[in-house]
């Protein structure tokens, strides 16, 4: 009665297909073994990105107050939330959009604040655009949080002339025109742009085109729009410098394969020294039952959180679906997948505009993150990038804001835990917990990583996914006389439990603690938990 599970190369191979009962037995226990003498990929800490769109509360009350607000700020963005962000060590935002970006012309958000036009988010439900957040604010902010910039360019509605002046604004040392006026807007030194987005969603909200016509657009930009700061730039486009600017392309959501291989086609067809992009998108959101904006954020069943966690694990197989067709024009993996918009999609909260998309977050939200990044770095040599949506106040946010007041999400916690694992190296682990099991689903009962962090030591990621049952894992580091372990654990009364602002710190993290005997671990995982510890060697 139960299932081993071996974790490879991105892939989850299911070694023996069992039943179980609907509701796993107490008490329930498995074996981890980790090869330590072995490593993997490295986990790209871009795979904790952010994403920070022109959409509800996500930036106006989420991250931008204004300079005169009676909510503590530095130059209008809010310090509550840089201090929260800050603690996430986040790689990069990506802004000003998701279907916003396309309908972004970049001159309306610079200059000063009063002299800026007012426009409409068409988009979103149509609410005024105040401009107020702009290129420079933008900028500031991410300095602030001590992240990366991450920018999409406007290619449905924009022009290639507007996307090249965007990044000769934010990047030339020259003295040209536009360096001039980003200096009289308050930076005369060029910025840092890591990566840069040509669109989004052309097959939808940023077109719509097929995936031959937006291939054609993205030779042309990518041609033209242009990093010019020489730190990344070097002397020409054929030059890169030591540090370059990720260029990256639309690529597909769900199970659409036509802009994977077309733009792979066009990729594989440019010439080795002037490669048209550097990563492809995707995106791909997680529902349940009833579909996205319909699934309950609160008051939901086990049979809901069983569908939610058995739609988490198609992340695998769609990624094994577009990676497989990069790799036939890609074999040697220069092309990274950024899986930039993803999360679960839930009714809004009630009172709110709908189109806001602001959601409650639950400990299952937690729970569905936590797999998600265990999947991203299982294919970490093709993934190297990944957004979740979105990051204050929208979808599954790590923050959420009224007014003055601030809580972390049960997701936030997750992502602060994980932290030991940006650019840590995979080490292969096999797995066997069993199932669980409710009705027709079964998934794994545990899920897990492990990694040698940048700190040299050994980091644990263990994700209970049952919620009836505890598991004690009996965790093996062949070459390894393990000590013990110590680090936190997630979890909460009920998996829809939530922190609201009258009840914070519902859903938070405690200290844990595993005990060693002869050299293995023990570890007691409770029921609708993640566990991540450092191994003490």
């Amino acid at each position: 009665m139960s299932a081993k599970f071996a974790f490879h190369g991105g892939l989850l191979i299911s070694l023996l297909a069992t039943s179980l009962s609907a509701h796993a037995e107490p008490g329930a226990s498995g074996s981890l073994t980790v090869q330590s003498d072995r490593t993997g990929p490295v986990i790209s800490r871009n795979l904790f990105g952010q994403f920070a769109e022109q959409l509800g509360y996500g930036i106006y009350e989420g991250v931008w107050v204004g300079k005169n607000s009676s909510i503590p700020n530095v130059r209008g963005i809010r310090s509550d939330v840089v201090k929260a962000l800050r603690t996430l060590k986040v790689p990069n935002v990506r802004w000003p959009g998701g279907c916003f970006a396309d309908q972004y012309h970049w001159r309306n958000g610079i200059g000063p604040a009063e002299k800026r036009p007012v426009t409409y988010n068409i988009n979103w439900g149509d609410p005024v655009e105040p401009n107020g957040f702009g290129t420079q604010e933008y900028m500031d902010f991410i300095d602030q949080i001590g992240s990366e910039a991450n920018i999409t360019a406007n290619v449905g509605s924009g022009t290639v002339q507007e996307a090249a002046d965007w990044l000769e604004y934010l990047t030339t040392d020259k003295p040209t025109t536009l360096a001039k006026e980003r200096g009289a807007n308050g930076h005369a030194a060029p910025y840092r742009v890591k990566f840069f987005a040509y669109g989004n969603e052309s097959y939808g909200c940023g077109g719509p085109m097929t995936a031959e016509a937006y291939t054609e657009r993205l030779r042309i930009f990518s041609t033209f729009a242009r990093n010019l700061n020489p730190a990344q730039s070097g002397n020409s486009r054929f030059m890169p410098g030591p540090d370059p600017m990720v260029r990256i392309a639309v690529g597909p959501a769900d199970n659409q394969t036509d802009y994977t291989e077309v733009t792979m086609k066009a990729w594989k067809d440019s010439s080795a020294r002037s490669r048209i992009f550097d990563a492809l998108s995707f995106h791909h959101y997680t529902a349940g039952d009833l579909g996205s904006m319909r699934d309950h954020a609160t008051g939901f069943t086990e049979k809901d959180y069983a569908a939610f966690i058995k739609n988490t694990y198609e992340m695998d197989g769609l990624i094994g679906k577009q990676s497989a067709i990069m790799d036939k024009y890609d074999p040697k993996k220069e092309v990274a997948l950024s899986i930039d918009e993803w999360g679960v999609w839930l009714q809004p909260m009630p009172g709110t505009p709908a189109l806001y998309l602001k959601q409650q977050a639950s400990l299952r939200d937690a729970i569905v993150a936590a797999i998600h990044l265990n999947i991203f770095a299982r294919h970490a040599d093709r993934v190297r990038m990944a957004n979740i949506a979105q990051m204050v106040n929208v979808l599954q946010a790590m923050i959420l804001t009224d007014k003055e007041k601030m809580l972390l999400t049960p997701t936030y916690h997750v992502f602060r835990m994980y932290v030991p694992f940006q650019d840590a190296t995979s080490l292969p682990v096999e797995l066997a917990a069993g199932n669980y099991q409710f009705g027709a689903i079964s998934v794994p009962r545990v899920d897990a990583i492990a990694a040698r962090g940048k700190d040299g030591k050994i980091w644990l990621a263990l994700t209970n996914i049952d919620p009836n049952a505890a598991v004690d894992i009996d965790a093996a580091l062949p070459g390894i006389a393990a000590k013990g372990a110590t680090g936190e654990m997630l979890t909460a009364p009920k998996i829809d439990s939530v922190n609201s602002f009258d009840a914070p710190h519902v859903v938070s993290p405690v200290p844990f603690s595993a005990v060693s005997s002869a050299g293995r671990l023990k570890l007691h995982l409770p029921p609708k938990s993640i566990t991540v510890v450092q191994v003490q060697e």
